[in-house]
């Protein structure tokens, strides 16, 4: 029997305010454990929490990126169950008026884009975090420096059909919050984090099968290995008579499984009720309509103007505009170098992309800034050096910093045009090479790249191409 996966994806993806969602506390990442709480975020008896408006800006800005019917009226939740890291023993969230419902994200596979609907989009309050690398691993230690730092949770229905889907979904859901600056999508610090709930059924089937969810997944690849992990797990699992059980399950990233961590709560069992302590959510057409005023061009949009008005291909459009900063730095390039869009492009996606790679690091940490790049290949174009030579010096700019020119003049690095200098070296490449240069008489055309590669040796790279293949063609002729 031939099955097919369902999968359905929870993304929480915590909002770029500077404090917390219900009190004042800093929800930046990375300070000591606990330093970042209060009696709020803490749960201590009798205190208040008081809704932090840049919270739900955001949210509205997001669901509007994804095409959302926003609620004008939504309802703040206590989703209750206990956890060590959640000293309330509640979470704050939404559950049966969420502030938007529907919308769409459209994800490229195979060259066709495929419209994954979505489900609703809620706000809450983030939990804190349990540490086991202090010492003995059999203890936990609990950090509430990421409790109350606010959340949206986005949910898809279930129309993703496999693992590499469930990944693109994901590429592209990143790219929308991180070009409406709502998220920085750092998968890595626990920013965006991916809940997959999978199932499987016959192919033809309109029955869902028994869903398992894989909790807290951090990365893309994570998140297809997991899936497609999950996909085989419940195929062996039928095939040997054995029933699926609706549970949540965790991904062991260094055995490669996912294993069992607890049975599958349903909404009932968390006993969710309106949070006594905050009002209904009132968001007015007015509030709406300025946030659309904020919307930024997002990568689809942006990728088609790219393709229109500077001229590239299609795919360079689309490599250029998956992130913000890379369209960016690309725009402010061509601004600083007019005349050259697709030699930019060419630079970017191939030296730049492939450096940023080796280093492990974002285009906004690289040390050649978009000016830096333009100028490179305005020096390409003028004659100043050649395209070899561009790469050395790319090279030492990426590491340094500096310049192209300073580079250029430390190293003397200028491209050779002057016809005598390189006359007299093709002269002694000739006189050097007597039998080549009768072969090459005598029909072996194709020894003229051996001539042409002997004389860019013996000038270091230095030579101008142009002017060293015009004048061999005159002096091999003659």
């Amino acid at each position: 029997m031939e099955f097919e996966p369902v999968i359905g994806l929870e993304v929480h993806a915590q909002l770029l305010t500077k404090s917390k969602i219900f009190c004042s506390c800093s929800s930046a990442f990375g300070a000591s454990p606990n330093q970042n709480t209060c009696p709020v975020c803490l749960g201590l008896p009798g205190v208040l929490p008081v809704l932090n408006r840049q919270v739900v800006h955001f949210a509205i800005k997001a669901a509007l990126a994804l095409n959302c019917a926003i609620q004008k009226k939504s309802i703040w939740a206590r989703k209750n169950y206990f956890y060590p890291d959640l000293p309330k023993g509640y979470q704050i969230s939404q559950y049966e008026e969420p502030l938007a419902l529907g919308g769409w994200l459209d994800v490229p596979i195979d060259g066709k884009n495929k419209r994954v609907q979505l489900t609703r989009i809620h706000m809450e309050e983030d939990a804190g975090k349990l540490l086991h690398e202090h010492g003995d691993e059999t203890v936990s230690h609990v950090d509430l420096n990421r409790a109350g730092v606010p959340l949206i949770e986005i949910v898809s229905e279930p129309e993703i059909r496999s693992a590499a889907e469930a990944a693109e979904y994901l590429r592209q859901m990143r790219s929308i919050l991180r070009y409406c600056g709502v998220c920085d999508g750092n998968m890595d610090e626990g920013s965006m984090r991916c809940d997959a709930n999978v199932s499987i059924r016959p192919v033809g089937s309109e029955k869902f099968g028994t869903k398992v969810e894989l909790k807290n997944m951090n990365s893309f690849k994570f998140v297809e290995k997991a899936i497609e992990y999950e996909i085989e797990r419940q195929k062996a699992a039928i095939a040997a008579g054995e029933k699926i059980v609706q549970e949540t399950r965790l991904w062991d990233s260094k055995r490669g499984v996912t294993e069992s961590m607890r049975s599958k709560e349903q909404a009932h069992d968390y006993r969710y009720f309106p949070d006594p302590d905050l009002v209904p959510l009132l968001v007015d057409e007015k509030w709406i309509e300025f946030v659309k005023k904020e919307m930024p061009e997002l990568a689809p949009a942006r990728a088609a103007r790219f393709a229109r008005e500077y001229q590239i291909p299609e795919y360079d459009a689309q490599v250029l505009t998956v992130e913000k900063t890379m369209a960016d730095y690309f725009e402010e390039a061509v601004k600083a170098y007019p005349a050259g869009p697709k030699k930019i492009s060419n630079w970017i996606m191939t030296e730049l992309l492939r450096e940023l790679k080796n280093g492990g690091i974002e285009i906004e940490q690289s040390k050649i800034s978009p000016r830096q790049i333009a100028k490179l290949i305005e020096l390409i174009d003028s004659g100043s050096i050649s395209g070899k030579i561009a790469k050395t010096v790319f090279e030492e700019m990426f590491q340094t910093g500096k310049d192209a020119e300073a580079i250029i003049k430390e190293k003397n690095l200028v491209q050779v045009s002057d016809t005598g200098s390189i006359e007299k070296v093709i002269d002694a490449v000739i006189a050097a090479n007597p039998k080549q240069l009768e072969q090459y008489r005598s029909g072996k055309d194709k020894l003229f790249g051996f001539f042409v590669g002997q004389v860019m040796k013996e000038m270091k790279g230095q030579g101008n191409p142009t002017v060293v293949n015009e004048l061999l063609k005159k002096k091999l002729s003659s």
